[in-house]
């Protein structure tokens, strides 16, 4: 996913009613922007620190910018726009990077499962089952090397978990799969202490059949893109 136009580096100067944030530019002009992340981003919204933010050609859009990526203490990039985890999957699994999936599988977005919810993606073809998949985006890590998920309780997620848990239970392919939006980790594993009926959903996902998949990305001021897999330790 390459960013265009450009995006413009700012310094923040505050996050507030989650997702608004005020930032200031290198000339010293001041703009409130959207921030596209529903979780607390610990460790990721300190007052001073660098960020990046795309700008909207829309004349409909109260607030044209849309904070991106945000650099941490130790210099890493972090993509926190929540909602680009589902495209750069969508790019992913088009240019067949991640192994576990068809890469040659019809991929339809945002399937409805039930009369509350839809799932990501349904990917099917003639010689595979179809496999169900629901993306979560990763921007939390507390310990060097280790991203976690999630960085504030999320019944939404647990939801989520319970269905997929359902699909895999009544014969179906039902992945999770979090794309970590940085490049500074070598491992996943879910955030227990932070949502413990988050974890308990995860674990019973899994041993009702849910596929646990975790992804990081090459993150950059012009481009992010899914890149490895991590290996996650849900147990």
């Amino acid at each position: 996913m390459d960013f265009h136009p450009p995006l413009i580096e700012a310094r923040l100067e505050r996050r507030y009613k989650r997702f608004l944030a005020d930032v200031r530019f290198g000339d010293g002009t001041r703009a409130t922007a959207h921030c596209p992340n529903p979780g607390s981003m610990l460790g990721l919204a300190q007052p001073g620190c660098r960020i990046w933010l795309s700008r909207s050609a829309s004349p409909q859009r109260k607030l044209p910018w849309t904070w991106e990526l945000v650099e941490t203490a130790s210099g890493a990039l972090v993509g926190i726009h929540t909602g680009r985890a589902n495209s750069l999957v969508h790019e992913a699994l088009q240019q067949g990077l991640i192994a576990e999936l068809n890469a040659s599988a019809d991929i339809r977005r945002e399937v409805r499962i039930s009369p509350q919810s839809r799932i990501d993606f349904l990917l099917s073809s003639p010689n595979s089952a179809e496999t169900y998949v629901e993306v979560k985006s990763v921007t939390l890590s507390r310990i060097a090397g280790l991203a976690e998920f999630p960085d504030s309780r999320t019944t939404r997620g647990t939801r989520h978990l319970r269905e997929l848990a359902a699909l895999a239970a009544g014969g179906h392919r039902a992945v999770l799969l979090y794309v970590t939006q940085r490049e500074d980790c070598r491992r996943f594993a879910p955030a227990r202490d932070i949502d413990a009926a988050y974890f308990s959903a995860m674990q019973a996902g899994v041993c009702a059949g849910v596929e646990i998949l975790c992804y990081d990305c090459a993150v950059g001021v012009a481009s992010v893109r899914i890149r490895r897999a991590l290996p996650a330790a849900v147990f």
